[in-house]
Formats: structure tokens, C-alpha cells, sequence
């Protein structure tokens, strides 16, 4: 797949150290490529970097050296602004701070009519975005009276309207109770499977990072890992030493696999999860079962069944 952006050993500092200071870096030495078409997550704990990788996708921060190319532009031009800003939009945590408009429809169309684009062809787009994150009967609602979930898929269908190459998306669902979670990454999701759209995920919710196509680990402003889900998920003593956890179903595995149980290296959500113990299970039956091997029920130990 052709490159949609690359990072070239980009540092970025956020002030000029004071005189005898060491300088401290939140980006050091960043190569990253992302590919047209692509679903990468980016992980990494609270200060670790991943946020200010992600505002440089679109220069909205400029690398203190290095440079970032975004399409075959330099970020770092300004005659290349506005066609950067167009092709990767972002959206942030609080869908609040990118909410402008107090009617739903309006404020989808509010980025659009900054690009210019003909107010006959801005009402095609806005009816699209919003039923792309299936928000189009809520179009005349105000955005004060919707849940957070639904207010951040009209802050993602404002970016979508305005036909970006790419969306970065800086910890969407921080802020959402589980079920509006689950109603953001299904828009994502969708967008990337059904409409192609290049997408990347700044997330600490492992869950979320398991639907990516590649998951990129960020610690200390340096990448130290990247690849699929299941070749980055499976080296959980290397994560766990850079303070970062994995998704529940695959620690459980571990956990297990520690004990001595015979599971896959690696597994991913609850569903491969819940298969693999099922396996284990029948393979070790009843009637395969030792005689005087104890049954355990409850967290007790009883008789043998074969004293009953």
C-alpha cells in the first residue's frame, strides 16, 4: 500500500530548555510509516508521547527536527497547510471542544463551509457523514441534549464532511461509559472496512487496539514496538516492563499458561479466549480424568468421585 504518512526521526520539544538545562524531548527519534487505507492504534500510558505524534499528523505541531510528509508534503511548508489539514482531519477527546454549532446538521457543515465547498454539495455531504456514523435522524437535534457518545459521532461525521484521506482520532472514547465506547469504534470501524478511510487511533483501551490492522507501542516519546495485534499482544512480559497492560481475555490466557495449562500463545478478545479454555476442557473430560483426582467445585476440594 502506497504511504499516506511518514514520520522521518522526528524529536519535538514543547519550550526551549533554560540556559544550563538539559533539553527534554516528548517525541525522540519517531520513524513511523502509515499506510493509505490503513487502521493503526497507537498505545502508550498517560506522557508517553502517543497524543503529540498525533497532532503532528495533520501540523498541528511541527517536529523541533526531523520532518513529517504528509502525501508527498512536508509539514513543515507553509504553502502545503491547507492541503495537509484536508487530507487528515483530527478529532479530539472532547467532542465539546470541536462542537461549535447549536443545531447537529449545522455544526457537521461548519467545516465545509470553511473549505468553500457549494452549500448544494455541503447538504449531499453532511446527510452522508451523518448517516455514515448513523446520526441522521438526530440531524435537527441540539448537540446539548445528546449523550457523549453521540455527541463525539458528530464531532467524527464534521471531519468525514469534509472528505479527509485520513482521520486521527486522539483517545475518542476516554471520556464515554462503555456503551459509548462501543458506539464510536463501531463508526470507526466502519469507516475504515466500508469506506476506506485511513485511521489512526491514539488509545489506552488495549480492547480497542486488538480491531487495528497494526498496533504501534510508544513509551518515553520512542516507538519500541509495533505490528499486528497478535505479534505485539503476545510479548506480555516486554509490555508489562513498559508499564502497559494487555486486553483482559489475553491475560487471562497468560495467567493460565503460567499455571501450566496447555493455550495459545496468544489470544485476543473473549471470544478465541473462551475457545481455547472450551478445547482444554473437552480434551481433559470426566472419563479421561485420573481416578482419585479430586473434583473441585466452588473453590472446594471434595472426595474423589470415585469414593462416593
Amino acid at each position: 500500500m502506497e504511504t499516506l504518512i511518514e514520520f522521518k526521526n522526528v524529536y519535538f520539544q514543547y519550550d526551549e530548555p533554560e540556559e544550563g538545562e538539559q533539553a527534554v524531548f516528548a517525541l525522540q527519534g519517531v520513524d513511523l510509516q502509515i499506510r493509505k487505507g490503513e487502521f493503526v492504534a497507537v498505545v502508550g500510558h498517560n506522557g508517553s508521547g502517543k497524543s503529540t505524534l498525533a497532532k503532528h499528523c495533520n501540523a498541528l505541531y511541527l517536529p523541533t527536527t526531523g520532518d513529517v510528509i504528509v502525501d508527498g508534503m512536508n509539514t513543515k511548508e507553509d504553502e502545503h497547510l491547507f492541503e495537509i489539514r484536508k487530507r487528515v482531519g483530527l478529532v479530539l477527546q472532547n467532542p465539546d471542544n470541536q462542537i461549535v454549532a447549536g443545531v447537529v446538521e449545522e455544526d457537521v457543515a461548519f467545516g465545509c463551509e470553511n473549505l468553500g465547498v457549494p452549500p448544494s454539495e455541503i447538504r449531499q455531504r453532511v446527510d452522508q457523514a451523518l448517516k455514515a456514523v448513523d446520526m441522521y435522524e438526530y440531524r435537527t437535534h441540539s448537540p446539548d441534549k445528546l449523550s457523549g457518545g453521540q455527541k463525539q459521532r458528530v464531532a467524527i461525521a464534521g471531519i468525514i464532511a469534509m472528505e479527509p484521506e485520513c482521520i486521527v482520532l486522539d483517545e475518542p472514547t476516554a471520556m464515554l461509559d462503555p456503551q459509548g465506547r462501543e458506539e464510536v469504534m463501531e463508526a470507526i470501524t466502519g469507516l475504515n472496512q466500508e469506506q476506506g478511510i485511513t485511521i489512526v487511533l491514539i488509545t489506552h483501551y488495549m480492547e480497542e487496539a486488538v480491531t487495528a490492522d497494526r498496533v504501534v507501542m510508544v513509551d518515553s516519546g520512542k516507538i519500541f514496538l509495533e505490528g499486528t495485534p497478535r505479534e505485539v499482544f503476545s510479548q506480555v512480559e516486554l509490555l508489562k516492563q513498559h508499564r502497559l497492560s494487555v486486553p483482559q481475555a489475553t491475560e487471562l490466557n497468560y495467567q493460565l499458561r503460567g499455571c501450566g495449562y496447555e493455550l495459545p500463545e496468544c489470544v485476543l478478545d473473549e471470544q478465541e479466549c473462551a475457545e481455547a479454555i472450551m478445547k482444554l476442557l473437552q480434551y481433559h473430560r470426566p472419563e479421561t480424568r485420573p481416578e482419585r483426582m479430586p473434583v473441585i467445585r466452588y473453590g472446594e476440594e471434595t472426595e474423589p468421585e470415585s469414593r462416593r
